[in-house]
């Protein structure tokens, strides 16, 4: 990446990096949220302060281990149109270098993010690693999946075990049961599982700063007709739309495509969220798979496919994948089993 490639198109002398994905992205920082990258004409530099000596060490562009006093130093001598990352950069915070610095301060938005859609092989080889973390996680806890234990068990011991194994949780693990299927963020809880009840289990880690994301939804015995039916059809959905990601190929077809097989089952209306998202340096980034999206999928682009039916007092069905799109197709990053009892 060269500064001209992130300053040229908006005729900018400089650009304020705060978000921490992107810190990261630029810098390889591995404490993102206490730094910030200054991109000018002479290149990227890494600044953070006193608590990280190694920083330099640490960070793939030179880095700066500032005092607060040598920062606003460094920010009362910025001239000219220096962006700021709109947002994420809190208001009061942007009063403030406007306090502190000549220059013409400029919203951007998505600068960095868009060179984040497309992955290296080094950032595929860590979203792998996190899921086959997250995949082990899932199979440890599958003994678990019987009536009479508590969401919230399931749910630590998931975190418990990607922590015993040097990772961390992507995001707290979704433990949804029963009629609380029909949340698609319920966080999980006291209730216990029930025989004849679907359970829905979202979870990820996050390796060296990377993300993975997967769900999967078991039936603990038979569970009522109606719920094996929105269970077909989200599977049907699901691999109508993993066969049509490709490149060249409109997000918003895709979330389409899956859209209308849930139609065919008079299901659509219970499909209230976006069909995917990108993974990678945070669990929800680009693209987008959704009837809003104007991105068009790209060789290189890591993916969630989610199709979900929630039917309220009944319970829910979602099963997510992990891909990787390709010169030749999409690859499934997941590998779990979608067996649907257990």
């Amino acid at each position: 990446m060269r500064a001209q490639e992130l300053l040229e198109p908006l005729a900018l002398d400089a650009l304020l990096v705060t978000r921490p994905e992107n810190v990261r992205y630029l810098s390889g920082f591995p404490h993102p949220e206490d730094a910030q990258v200054l991109v000018t004409e002479e290149g990227a530099f890494l600044l953070t302060d006193p608590r990280y000596p190694e920083a330099e060490r640490e960070s793939r562009i030179p880095a700066k281990v500032l005092r607060r006093e040598e920062r606003e130093e460094l920010y009362r001598n910025l001239r000219g149109r220096v962006g700021f990352e709109a947002e994420h950069l809190p208001y009061a915070a942007l009063e403030r270098l406007r306090e502190l610095s000549p220059a013409e301060w400029v919203p951007t938005k998505g600068v960095v993010e868009r060179l984040r859609l497309r992955k290296t092989p080094e950032e595929v080889e860590r979203i792998r690693k996190a899921q086959a973390l997250a995949e082990e996680a899932l199979a440890h806890v599958l003994p678990l999946l019987r009536p009479g234990v508590e969401e919230r068990e399931i749910a630590l011991e998931i975190e418990f075990f990607l922590k015993r194994r040097g990772a961390e949780p992507a995001f707290p693990p979704i433990v949804a049961s029963g009629a609380r299927g029909a949340l698609p963020h319920a966080r999980a809880s006291e209730k216990r599982l029930l025989g004849g009840e679907l359970v829905t289990l979202d979870l990820g880690a996050r390796v060296e700063g990377y993300h993975s994301d997967m769900t999967r939804t078991f039936a603990l015995g038979r569970p009522k007709e109606e719920l094996r039916r929105a269970y077909k059809a989200v599977e049907e959905a699901l691999e109508a739309a993993l066969a049509a990601l490709a490149p060249g190929k409109p997000a918003k077809e895709v979330d389409a495509l899956a859209r209308k097989v849930l139609e065919g089952y008079g299901l659509d209306r219970h499909f209230v969220h976006s069909l995917g998202h990108g993974v990678g340096l945070a669990v929800h980034e680009g693209p987008g798979l959704s009837p809003y999206s104007e991105e068009v999928l790209e060789p290189g682009m890591v993916v969630t496919v989610e199709p979900g039916v929630y039917l309220p007092g009944l319970g829910g069905v979602r099963l997510e994948e992990l891909v990787l799109l390709t010169e030749k197709g999409p690859e499934l990053l997941s590998r779990f089993p979608r067996d649907r009892e257990v």
